[in-house]
């Protein structure tokens, strides 16, 4: 049974509550940040953390705070980015719904070593119940003195306030955010400046994913030496993953990325194998904007070496024959399912969700959309294909935010790991409206001397 350090409590009865949060020792890191430590103190315990974004990117945490501009008489601001909007992704969710206080707890202690004395957290519109949830727990923090004026008799001041967004996949992105929480539309912003220098109304700021920030308190009370042995590499600690898809098990876990993927997926402790006895055709392990790996390239890696559930393992290979970590969004395909079906509703979400200030993005993932549903509908041709394969490529790397890219990846990888599969559906266009290509090759062996290249 692998380490909880988020997830441990999130069941004991009533620990919504303050009083039986605080009883299973809940607020201990921001006791012991703010009576024994100083702002500068809790950076360098986050930094030998290792801790890495929990939100996709996966950059230091402990660096991105370093970063901080910190002019005189400027205000400073912490915005937790809980627009948790990704296809597969629901852990952030699960942490706040049951386990709120550990999230206030962070933010209070991340506010303190940022001196950020206000505070935001930017929720998914549609995660309105959740808002409830959290505004009672910030509620319950500073009746008892965690929040407000001279917190625990220190001298620092810190509120926090939930602010919903209006249901927009681009305000993940943390300039298109800022954006929205300052009452516009949500576009992304050219970088630089960076929000560490001018963010939130042209103040330095930092947004932090609600993992992440949740993290911080076991950081503190272990301290980040310890937090660091948990683990592998850099990929230190633990890391929630949201398992859904074609699996026994659906939900949320927390490893501590020393597992392989092959345990993860078939051990009773995690997913519980592939649902009702069948067999594993793919899976896109961080949510749906990582590329998407047959079984054999995602069980062992094109060296044939145990595919690990951790950033470095996972990515193993580049795009060519690896994915990414992402945001943990952990989505099983069985032998029944059909990649171009599943590439063709990804594609309708980011054509959805592009705020379209870019043309590349704008348009590309329109006829990304167009040209897979022509191959999925029986009208596609074997030069559609190449045409797929052309538009995602000029989308990538052209524009100002990473949602080109996670665009254009899901398209690439279904492309270069399944093209016989889109290839058969416009051979057969009628076959393909009755029945799904099943699981070809994809599960069998991978000799390291035939590993697909890019």
């Amino acid at each position: 049974m692998g380490r909880k350090l988020l997830l441990e409590k999130a069941h004991v009865p009533g620990i919504r509550n303050y009083d039986v949060y605080r009883r299973e020792g809940g607020y201990r890191s921001v006791e012991k940040a703010l009576k024994t430590m100083s702002p500068d103190q809790v950076t360098e315990e986050v930094k030998k953390s290792g801790l890495r974004g929990r939100g996709g990117a996966g950059f230091p945490a402990g660096m991105k705070w370093s970063f901080l501009a910190k002019p005189e008489g400027v205000p400073r601001y912490l915005v937790c980015n809980a627009d948790e909007s990704e296809p597969g992704t629901f852990k952030d969710r699960y942490l706040m719904e049951f386990i709120p206080h550990l999230l206030v707890e962070g933010l209070i202690v991340a506010s303190y070593a940022l001196g950020s004395n206000k505070t935001f957290i930017y929720i998914r519109g549609e995660y309105a119940w959740i808002v409830d949830i959290l505004e009672q727990a910030i509620a319950e923090a500073k009746t008892n003195g965690f929040l407000g004026k001279n917190i625990l008799g220190t001298g620092f001041d810190c509120e926090i306030y939930v602010q919903r967004g209006a249901g927009a996949y681009i305000c993940g992105e943390e300039t298109a955010l800022i954006e929205s929480l300052e009452g516009k539309r949500g576009n992304p912003r050219i970088k630089p400046p960076f929000p560490a220098v001018k963010g939130v109304w042209d103040c330095p700021t930092v947004v932090n994913n609600v993992e992440t920030i949740a993290a911080v308190v076991p950081i503190i009370n272990i301290t980040g030496e310890e937090y660091a042995k948990i683990g592998v590499g850099k990929s230190t600690g633990t890391k929630l993953i949201s398992a859904c898809g074609n699996i026994n098990k659906p939900g949320v876990y927390e490893i501590d990325m020393t597992i392989s993927v092959e345990e993860f997926i078939y051990s009773d402790e995690y997913c519980g194998g592939i649902a009702h006895g069948k067999r594993l055709k793919a899976c896109i392990p961080g949510g749906s904007s990582v590329p998407i790996l047959p079984a054999n390239l995602l069980l062992k890696t094109a060296k044939g070496e145990n595919r690990m559930m951790n950033y470095e393992s996972l990515s193993d290979g580049g795009f060519a024959t690896g994915t990414m970590m992402g945001s943990g969004g952990f989505i099983v395909l069985d032998e029944d399912q059909c990649v171009v079906r599943h590439t063709l509703t990804l594609a309708r979400f980011y054509r959805h969700e592009s705020c379209g200030q870019c043309s590349p993005c704008r348009e590309g993932t329109g006829w990304m959309e167009k040209i897979l549903k022509n191959i999925e509908y029986g009208k596609g041709k074997k030069s559609d294909i190449d045409l797929l394969w052309d538009i995602q490529r000029k989308i990538e790397g052209n524009t100002i935010c990473p949602l080109g890219d996670a665009a254009a990846w899901p398209v690439a990888a279904a492309i270069r790991h399944f093209r016989d599969e889109f290839e058969w559906h416009v051979q057969y266009p009628n076959a393909a409206q009755n029945r799904n290509y099943g699981l070809a090759h994809y599960a069998d062996p991978l000799p390291i001397a035939t590993a697909p290249k890019a």
